[in-house]
């Protein structure tokens, strides 16, 4: 990066927050290099009397009297082929090429080019001589991975007509494909890269209805708490209740093109084993490595703490990025707790006035910026593409009237409570049915009933029913017992015991039960409840629940997630067709 020669001194350091005396040449936002080492920081106040610079690596050593570098530009990341299949730590520098350099522990003031500039790609442009080019469109593409095409973008603030065509062949990152001749006369060279700020949203030419669901494979969710492309969700949830866990499945199985996982603040043996199930795990559309269609942003709960509340953006401009390309992304943020913590202690170390719990006033605001950076598009490309964000929240001793939790509501559509109880008792996902909720359902019916099947809403409505009317016939239970309720509310509480093993309880470990497509989740909804609707009408007939049940249809209808292979669909059709002989028997 080009750096401006003037310089300015520290006036004082706290934590990582660093000030100088008087008027500046400084910019907000502005990017800066602290010290004779040259931290990375960013300009985040200024007035008449003082500036402030939060830095973003350690600042032990630093002294009044240093000197600070102006960089001319905001804090921003570069964008280009080689980000996939790689890990970056929160201000987007390469820890595999850092290690390799400095060992296991990263050098202050490590400044390394993020993408890899000997490597050649084999790039093909798309473009001629005296061709228009607009912002935002493709003007050349290179195999990034096996798995994704790269497209190379118009900078959004760049147009003009082209003078100068590279041939097809293989180049740098670094080297010209297009040559530009700008309205102005102004001569614009692009390369395979560019950078972009982070906190600056990318342009897009039209935000789209989100009401294609992000098939996730996980039957909780694709059935009862659906979530679109382009949509928003919280996983809140208590120490050990299954968060990371819950957000690995899903980046495993999900039907995003890409998938950005973000570290923020959580422990190193977390990201460890990111990367050994990510770079072991083959992904199933492509039969090649996960990691193919995967970066990782690392930034570890003893990194610097300024450096956790930049990764975020980090990770969202990386993903806006590519969707403008035409992909779907979705995020994996884990945890937004330990982000907004990190706002918290910044906010402390500047002096400002605490809201609740200690976190800063503009909390909600922040958090607003992040998330209302998810939706489904119309790039300025001309292609759809969509960034699906679902953020991992930690309260503390799972209590969601935390103002993280409260205020990450606000702003998200889908919210899926882990429950503890749940948790400890084996049962995962550990999403509670009755806590949680999706305001997309009603978004996604025409597409599920286009493509899952005309019946899938109604068998869903049904299924959640049974599920509150059971929640609430445990209420008598617990106080007057089971044995006082006649046989139509037993079997409801029979029929929900059989929806939650055997439907919502999930095994990531069995081949054909850690991802279900939604042929079979409709599948298994129709023959639950046509065990409970014909089961209901023999109970009416005075045969007793009793006999019922030791005919072991309930037990068997439990155990079809795994006696049915998902490659056999039409075995389902065979359980209905017993049931009703088996029950038709029993009137006779």
């Amino acid at each position: 990066m080009e750096q401006i020669n003037k310089i300015e001194r520290i006036y004082g350091v706290n934590g990582p927050v660093v000030t100088i005396k008087g008027r500046t040449s400084l910019a907000m936002m502005e990017m800066v290099y602290v010290g004779e080492q040259r931290l990375a920081g960013e300009v985040i106040g200024m007035d008449s009397d003082a500036t402030t610079i939060q830095v973003y690596e350690e600042t032990t050593g630093l002294r009044p009297g240093d000197p600070v570098y102006s960089s001319g530009s905001r804090m921003s990341v570069v964008l280009g082929p080689g980000l996939l299949d790689n890990i970056f730590d929160g201000i987007e520098r390469p820890l595999k090429e850092i290690e390799a350099k400095s060992g296991a522990f990263i050098e202050r003031g490590a400044d390394m080019f993020p993408l890899d500039e000997q490597r050649k790609w084999q790039v093909t442009p798309t473009v001629k001589v005296g061709d228009r080019l607009q912002p935002g469109q493709i003007y050349a593409t290179c195999p990034e991975t096996s798995a994704i095409e790269h497209r190379c973008l118009v900078p959004p603030d760049v147009s003009g007509t082209v003078e100068w065509v590279a041939s097809k062949g293989d180049y740098k990152v670094n080297a010209s494909i297009v040559r530009l001749r700008t309205d102005s006369g102004e001569t614009v060279k692009l390369t395979l890269c560019q950078r972009w700020p982070i906190r600056l949203p990318r342009p897009v030419a039209e935000r789209k209805y989100a009401n294609i669901p992000l098939i996730t494979g996980q039957r909780v969710i694709d059935t009862l708490f659906p979530i679109p492309k382009g949509g928003t969700a919280a996983i809140p949830g208590g120490f050990g209740t299954g968060k990371t866990m819950t957000q690995h499945q899903l980046a495993k199985w999900c039907d995003a093109d890409i998938i950005v996982y973000i570290g923020c603040g959580e422990r190193g043996n977390e990201m460890c084993q990111v990367l050994e199930e990510f770079s072991g795990l083959i992904d199933p559309r492509s039969g090649r490595p996960m990691t193919d269609r995967t970066m990782l942003i690392a930034n570890t709960s003893n990194m610097p703490v300024a450096a956790r509340e930049a990764s975020i953006y980090t990770g969202i401009t990386i993903a806006e990025y590519y969707r403008d390309m035409g992909y779907h992304v979705a995020i994996m943020a884990d945890s937004t707790s330990r982000w907004a913590e990190a706002l918290r202690e910044i906010s402390g170390r500047l002096e400002e006035m605490p809201a609740e719990e200690g976190f800063p006033a503009y909390l909600p605001s922040r958090l607003s910026e992040f998330y209302e950076r998810a939706g489904l598009v119309r790039a300025l490309s001309g292609n759809d593409g969509s960034v699906t964000i679902i953020g991992a929240v930690s309260p503390q001793g799972s209590d969601f009237s935390e103002p993280v939790t409260q205020n990450t509501k606000r702003f998200t559509r889908c919210f899926w409570a882990l429950d503890k109880s749940l948790a400890y008792s084996r049962h995962y996902p550990a999403i509670n049915w009755l806590n949680s909720y999706s305001e997309y359902a009603g978004d996604l019916e025409k597409w599920y009933h286009d493509n899952a099947g005309p019946d899938f809403m109604s068998q869903r409505a049904q299924l959640a029913s049974l599920l509150q009317e059971e929640a609430r016939l445990m209420e008598i239970v617990k106080l007057i017992g089971a044995d006082v309720l006649p046989d139509d509310q037993k079997l409801i509480i029979e029929t929900a015991r059989v929806i939650r093993v055997g439907f919502l309880q999930q095994n990531a470990f069995h081949k054909d039960d850690t991802y279900v497509p939604m042929e079979k989740q409709l599948g298994m909804l129709r023959a639950i409840l046509n065990l409970h609707q014909r089961s209901a009408a023999v109970i009416a007939r005075g045969v007793p629940l009793s006999r019922i049940v030791a005919t072991g249809l309930f037990d068997k209808v439990t155990r079809m997630k795994y006696d049915i292979p998902n490659d056999k669909l039409t075995l389902l059709d065979d359980y209905i067709r017993e049931t009703d002989s088996v029950l038709s028997s029993l009137t006779v």
